[in-house]
């Protein structure tokens, strides 16, 4: 079971952080986060080199999510054998890029993802399907929002049944809508309201990659996000329990 999902469904805000390379993870794993999101699109993290960092998670209270490079199948196939309990997945803009994001994570016949082996982090199964029934049904799938052409196609992707958290590229959306990233900006705010209430008419959650610290996280989670990655580095070191603390729950 990945209780990190069921946390997602019933409502809990989720809290995380996108660890460096270098970064010591069994010990960042319980620091208080649910989740580690390792990015291998705008970070050194390499999609084939992160098993030894995620298996070295395996029984701790957080666990690994993977922002994968581009929406390919290999490359989520890739994380996904590495033991990803969650999958982001950047610029998708349309529904049929939000399918093709589900299929390839999920086994047949929900989807059409390889088949590698059972992966021992998910546990230990009887029988075969199970394992794959356990992967469909339990994996974390978050479709980034980062465009214009996403936002107006927003309904249509949140609809797409494995759809988890619709999650904001603040910066990439901020160019698209022409404007600074200023989450006070009115066209910022109503990008921000629209996509936290199609997650919520959709029962899924809104979500924000990295929110950076002179902003206070409340004011997303009075919006209704309930989904969010904190910086890592010596703001986050320094404040981590506090910044962790401060959140509504």
């Amino acid at each position: 079971m990945n209780a990190f999902k069921h946390a997602i469904k019933s409502g809990r805000t989720v809290v995380g952080t996108g660890p460096a390379p270098n970064t010591e993870v069994p010990i960042l794993a319980e620091a208080g986060y649910d989740f580690l999101l390792f990015d291998t699109q705008h970070s050194p993290w390499d999609v084939k080199q992160l098993q030894p960092s995620i298996q070295a998670m395996r029984g701790k209270p957080t666990v690994p999510m993977v922002r994968v490079p581009t929406n390919q199948a290999h490359e989520i196939c890739f994380a996904l054998d590495a033991g990803a309990r969650g999958i982001v997945v950047p610029m998708v803009n349309t529904r049929a890029e939000a399918e093709a994001a589900v299929s390839a994570c999920r086994y047949f016949p929900q989807g059409t993802r390889s088949n590698a082996g059972v992966r021992g982090e998910w546990g230990e199964f009887a029988k075969y399907r199970d394992y794959m029934d356990t992967v469909n049904n339990e994996l974390v799938i978050a479709p980034m929002i980062e465009t214009n052409q996403s936002l107006a196609n927003l309904d249509a992707i949140a609809s797409v049944p494995g759809v988890d958290v619709l999650l904001i590229g603040p910066s990439d959306l901020s160019i698209e809508l022409g404007v600074p990233l200023d989450y006070g900006c009115d066209t910022y705010q109503r990008a921000l309201d629209k996509i936290a209430a199609t997650a919520a008419k959709h029962g899924i959650a809104a979500g924000m990659y990295f929110i950076p610290p002179e902003i206070e996280p409340n004011f997303f989670v009075d919006k209704g996000f309930k989904f969010f990655t904190l910086p890592w580095g010596p703001w986050a070191q320094a404040g981590i329990r506090n910044a962790l603390a401060g959140i509504k729950r």
